[in-house]
């Protein structure tokens, strides 16, 4: 069977941090969304971007090339998969649909059948449900970066009981404590050293290859951390947190979500926040993810405000933003992509891309912002590559579009 993930018009809702990358590779547990579904289903999936994602080499090998195949099953990239609704999917018929709500789920369905659908924004899903026959379903579709926080627990736990077993592989100096170490995966080449606590009591905490989580640091399940991370001295990681891989962690993190590349390596509160790739943030930074009343909190979505139906919802930063020393962001602040926060008092809670500064209106040029992403990515030893500077440009132009009352000039 033939399984091709699609983007929707929707998919905006995300921004930023789907600017730099597909919905399926946003992470939510342990994995992406599309490791999620590989796993579950056994095979690799193929995809349909955004244009300037698809042309360039960031999927290369997920491309849909239509021509290739007579019919497959259409998955929407929103989808947190599961089994028992992928067996539902699963089970569907040739022109078959399923829906929930306004959204397309999944649909089994010819190449001819999609290709009037297929956009430059990904496909028109509300035009061609019309055509479909099609039946509701109850399935989790994200549509908002903080529901991917909000599930995070939950993913961890099944990720860790589908894809690992309990077991200690690496390096635990004498000093730490484990508590329910049936609950805990350390994988080889990690080192944990002493004083450390790594609490699974409420959750399984997986430690995957080459980590280095330094003395005194505490670790709070359901937890996973990814590749050649590093958590530093006496950190403090909470429950239902993600880090991906080739991190550094440092202070207090709690209910968060990091996609990898990211430093957050001093003291400081991060809570009930999403970062994206190649973010810095300064010393003592923090996040308010609660309001003194206590009230559900809104969110400026492409500068519209949003309900997000959540008393906690923290910061939410695009790939390559960076924050200066003592920074304050408040409740559901949303940071694009591509800024570098300085200033007085706490910016915006709607800081567009490209943005230099914070209580200004002043533009963080695109020469500069491609220099200093080349120069972040080179200490890792990753090529700043010609499809980088590609997708750049095309963010660059996106974001001008997209986010009203932005500096970018």
């Amino acid at each position: 069977m033939t399984i091709v993930l699609f983007e929707d018009l929707n998919t905006d809702n995300l921004q930023p941090l789907v600017y730099f990358r597909p919905v399926w590779e946003l992470r939510c547990g342990a994995t992406t969304l599309r490791e999620k579904l590989e796993q579950i289903t056994g095979s690799d999936c193929l995809g349909f971007a955004r244009d300037y994602l698809q042309t360039n080499l960031v999927i290369t090998d997920m491309r849909a090339d239509l021509a290739s195949y007579e019919e497959a099953v259409w998955i929407n990239a929103r989808w947190i998969a599961t089994e028992s609704q992928w067996e539902t999917i699963s089970k569907l018929q040739s022109g078959e649909a399923l829906t929930s709500g306004e959204d397309l789920v999944a649909a089994r369905l010819t190449a001819e059948q999609i290709k009037p659908y297929l956009t430059s924004s990904g496909l028109d899903t509300a035009s061609l449900i019309k055509n479909l026959n099609r039946q509701e379903a109850d399935f989790s579709l994200i549509k908002y970066v903080w529901q991917l926080v909000e599930q995070n627990g939950t993913e961890i736990t099944a990720d860790f009981h589908r894809l690992v077993k309990a077991g200690i592989h690496g390096t635990v100096d004498d000093g730490v404590h484990l508590l329910k170490p049936e609950q805990i995966y350390i994988a080889e080449g990690s080192r944990i050293k002493p004083g450390v606590v790594i609490d699974a009591e409420h959750g399984p905490v997986w430690i995957a290859e080459n980590v280095t989580v330094m003395p005194n640091a505490v670790l709070e399940g359901p937890l996973y951390v990814g590749p050649n991370c590093t958590i530093k001295i006496a950190a403090k990681i909470y429950e239902n947190t993600t880090i991906g891989p080739w991190c550094k962690i440092g202070g207090e993190l709690e209910e968060s979500i990091v996609q990898g590349y990211s430093n957050k390596q001093h003291d400081g509160f991060l809570g009930h926040a999403y970062l994206g790739s190649w973010v810095n943030l300064g010393a003592d930074t923090n996040n308010s993810d609660l309001k003194n009343n206590y009230g559900i909190i809104t969110a400026l979505v492409n500068g519209e405000p949003v309900s997000t139906g959540s008393q906690f919802v923290g910061l939410m930063m695009g790939d390559h933003s960076k924050s200066a020393i003592n920074m304050m962001f408040n409740t559901g602040t949303i940071v694009g992509v591509n800024s570098n926060i300085f200033c007085t008092g706490m910016p915006p809670k709607f800081v567009p891309s490209f943005s230099w500064g914070g209580d200004t209106e002043t533009a963080y040029g695109f020469e500069k912002a491609v220099e200093v992403a080349a120069a972040v990515m080179k200490r890792r030893k990753v090529t700043f590559s010609d499809a980088d500077m590609a997708i750049f440009k095309a963010v660059w132009q996106k974001a001008k579009t997209l986010e009203r009352g932005s500096p970018i000039s």
